[in-house]
C-alpha cells in the first residue's frame, strides 16, 4: 500500500539538531507567514510558562494568524510549511494506506519512540519514514543498515506520528502474540483440507492478542466512518476490508488462523454458534464509539471456499436524529414527504436496491412521528436497529413466522403505524392492503428501479388496480451518492456546465450551473469526496394518478402523470445537486436510470 506524499517547494534551511519554538516563529517571521506583530505575540504567550510539547503543537494552540488573510495556524498547516523549510515532502498519514505488519518489522516500537520517527511505506528497496523533527538525521543510517535499505524522511504531524506509533506497534504486537499462541494454525477450507492434522492448536478466541486485535478493529472502524467491516479468507492469509462512503478499502492482511479465531471472538460476543461453520448465521452486538455513544453492528458469516466470511454492518447512532435535510431531501420533497406521512391511514413505499439508504430514511420520519400517543410496530427481516420508540417483530421463516404472519399477529395489537420490512409476495402485499383499509398508516419497502415501477409490481404480485388507489398514498425512490469534500472542490469547467445543461433543461428548470470536481486533501483522504447524500424521486397519488391506474395502466403513461404531479426523477433531482455543487454528474449518472 501506497502513502499520500504531498510535494512542497523545496527551501532548505541550514539547521541542525531538534527544533524550539523560538526558531519556528522566527522562521515564520522571516517567510512572511506571520507579521512582526503576531511574532511579538507569540513569543509572549510562549513565554509565560514552559511546555514539553512539540514546538509545532506549542505554536498550534496559541493560535496564531496567518499574515496573508488572517486565518489560524493549524498544525497541519504548519507541518506543512516545515517540511518546505527542510526541503522534505510532507505527509498526512492515512492508516488505510500504511501496511501495519511492514512496519513493525523495521523498528521496536521503543526505537520509533525514542527518536519520535514512524515507517509509513515499505518496498523492497526503499523504506518511508514519518519524522517531525526534520534536523535531526543520527537515526538514518542505522535503520538503513538494518533494513538493508534507502530511507525517504517524510515530516508528518507529530500528534499523528506519537498516536499511530502507539496504535500500530500494539496491533503488530497482538497479532504476534495472537500467532505465536496458536501456531500459525488455519482453518479448514475448500482447498486446504489436506492440510489438517499438521497442526492441532487452535487460537482461542478469548486469547489476550485476538481480544487486543477485535478490539482495535472496532474502533478503527468507528475512526474512519466505515460502515462496513468484512473480514475475507483467501488462499494464503485473511484480508480485512472497510466500506467507506460506498466503496470499499483494504485495512490489513493477517494469517488465516488470527482472522479465524477473530471470526469465533466476534461470533461468541454475538451470541452465534461459534462450532457451526457450515451453514450463514446473523447475529448482533452492542458496543461504544470513541465518543461513547452505543453503537449496534449486525453480523452476517457465509461459508466460502477458503473459510467462513463475515461482514458486519455499523449503524451510526445519529442516524435515526437527522432531518430531511441531513437526508438531502431537497425543500421541494421535504414539503411533500413531511405532508404525505402525516395522513392517518393508507400505504407508504420506499424502493431502491439494497444500500441506497431506504432503512435509514423509515427509521428516521418514524423516530419523528413516534410519539407517546402512538403505537409504531414494525415487522422485520432481520431487526436493523433497535430503537425503543417501537416495538420491533424479528420474522423467523424457520418456525413459519413470515411477514403475512408478522402482519397478522401485529394487527390484534391496536397499532397506529405499522413499518413491514420488505413486500416480497402477494400475501404480504394483501395484508398491507388490508391494514390501510382497516385504518392504519403501513410504510413498507420494494425492490424498484423508480417510484412509477413500484405500482406496476404491486400489479404484477396480484393486488387489483381500485386496491391500489384506495390505499397507497404515495411512494418514495432514492438513491446515495457520495458528496464533494467541501474543503478542496474547485469549479468544473464549461463542458460539465453544459452536459449539467442539457439534463436539466427538459424541466426547463434555469439557473447558473456551477459544478464542481473533486480535488483532494488531507480531510478527503485525497479522493475528494467526503460522506454521502441521497436522491429522492416521490411520487405522491394524486386523482388524477388513479385515473391513469384504472384507465392505462402502463408504466410509461403512470411516469408521465407523476412527473406532472410534481414528481423530479432521481437523475433531475442529482443534476440539480451537481448545480448546487455538492456531488458530481458522474455520480449521478452511474447511480440514477436514465431519463425517458
Amino acid at each position: 500500500m501506497s502513502a499520500d506524499v504531498k510535494t512542497k517547494p523545496l527551501a532548505k534551511t541550514p539547521h541542525d539538531g531538534p527544533i524550539d519554538w523560538r526558531r519556528l516563529v522566527e522562521w515564520l517571521q522571516a517567510d512572511g507567514v506571520i507579521s512582526d506583530e503576531e511574532a511579538q505575540r507569540t513569543i509572549a504567550r510562549c513565554a509565560q510558562a514552559e511546555s514539553a510539547q512539540h514546538p509545532l503543537l506549542r505554536l498550534a494552540s496559541v493560535s496564531m494568524r496567518r499574515a496573508s488573510d488572517h486565518k489560524p495556524l493549524d498544525i497541519e498547516t504548519l507541518t506543512q510549511w516545515l517540511a518546505g523549510r527542510a526541503g522534505l515532502d510532507y505527509l498526512r498519514i492515512d492508516p488505510l494506506k500504511v501496511d501495519v505488519g511492514k512496519v513493525a518489522d523495521m523498528m521496536s516500537a521503543a526505537y520509533a519512540e525514542r527518536h519520535r520517527v514512524l515507517p509509513v511505506q515499505v518496498t523492497p528497496t526503499e523504506v518511508v519514514v514519518a519524522t517531525a523533527e526534520p534536523f535531526l538525521t543520527d537515526w538514518v543510517g542505522e535503520v538503513e543498515r538494518q533494513s538493508r535499505r534507502s530511507v525517504r524522511r517524510v515530516v508528518a504531524n507529530p500528534q499523528d506520528i506519537h498516536r499511530y506509533t502507539a496504535e500500530f506497534f500494539a496491533l503488530a504486537k497482538s497479532v504476534r502474540a495472537a500467532v505465536k499462541a496458536g501456531g500459525g494454525a488455519g482453518g479448514a477450507s475448500f482447498e486446504q483440507l489436506v492440510e489438517l492434522g499438521k497442526s492441532n492448536k487452535q487460537l482461542d478466541a478469548n486469547d489476550q492478542g485476538v481480544v487486543q486485535v477485535v478490539d482495535w478493529l472496532w474502533q478503527y472502524a468507528f475512526d474512519q466512518r466505515a460502515s462496513d467491516i468484512h473480514l475475507e479468507p483467501r488462499r494464503e492469509q485473511g484480508v480485512i476490508r472497510f466500506r467507506i462512503d460506498g466503496v470499499l478499502h483494504s485495512v490489513y492482511q493477517m494469517p488465516m488462523g488470527v482472522l479465524n479465531a477473530m471470526t469465533a471472538r466476534i461470533k461468541l460476543l454475538g451470541r452465534m454458534d461459534v462450532v457451526e461453520k457450515r451453514r450463514p448465521q446473523d447475529g448482533r452486538i452492542k458496543t461504544r464509539n470513541p465518543r461513547g455513544d452505543e453503537v449496534e453492528m449486525r453480523i452476517s458469516t457465509l461459508p466460502t471456499a477458503f473459510g467462513e466470511k463475515m461482514v458486519m454492518r455499523i449503524f451510526d447512532p445519529d442516524t435515526t436524529v437527522k432531518d430531511l435535510a441531513e437526508l438531502g431531501f431537497s425543500p421541494h420533497d421535504a414539503q411533500r414527504w413531511e405532508a404525505l406521512v402525516k395522513r392517518p391511514h393508507g400505504i407508504i413505499l420506499v424502493t431502491g436496491p439494497t444500500g441506497s439508504g431506504k432503512t435509514t430514511t423509515l427509521y428516521s420520519t418514524l423516530k419523528r412521528i413516534a410519539t407517546e400517543e402512538v403505537n409504531v410496530s414494525t415487522v422485520e427481516d432481520p431487526i436493523e436497529m433497535i430503537e425503543p420508540a417501537f416495538n420491533q417483530t424479528q420474522v423467523q421463516p424457520q418456525l413459519d413466522f413470515g411477514f403475512p404472519e408478522g402482519l397478522r399477529a401485529l394487527m390484534r395489537q391496536d397499532p397506529d403505524i405499522i413499518m413491514v420490512g420488505e413486500i416480497r409476495d402477494l400475501e404480504t402485499a394483501e395484508m398491507a392492503v388490508q391494514a390501510a383499509l382497516t385504518g392504519h398508516l403501513v410504510f413498507s419497502t420494494l425492490h424498484t428501479n423508480d417510484a412509477p415501477s413500484a405500482i406496476t409490481r404491486l400489479m404484477e404480485l396480484g393486488i387489483p388496480p381500485y386496491l391500489i388507489n384506495a390505499t397507497v398514498l404515495g411512494v418514495l425512490a432514492q438513491r446515495l451518492v457520495r458528496t464533494l469534500c467541501p474543503q478542496c472542490k474547485a469549479l468544473d469547467d464549461t463542458a460539465k456546465r453544459e452536459a449539467l445543461a442539457e439534463v436539466v433543461k427538459p424541466w426547463q428548470l434555469s439557473g447558473g450551473y456551477k459544478p464542481y470536481k473533486p480535488v483532494g486533501c488531507v480531510d478527503c483522504r485525497m479522493t475528494g469526496f467526503l460522506g454521502r447524500m441521497g436522491l429522492y424521486e416521490l411520487l405522491v397519488v394524486s386523482e388524477a394518478f388513479k385515473d391513469r391506474v384504472s384507465r392505462e395502466p402502463n408504466i410509461d403513461a403512470l411516469r408521465r402523470q407523476a412527473v406532472s404531479d410534481g414528481m423530479r426523477p432521481l437523475r433531475l433531482a442529482g443534476a440539480l445537486r451537481v448545480a448546487e455543487g455538492l456531488t458530481v454528474l458522474d455520480e449521478v449518472l452511474s447511480a440514477t436510470p436514465p431519463l425517458v
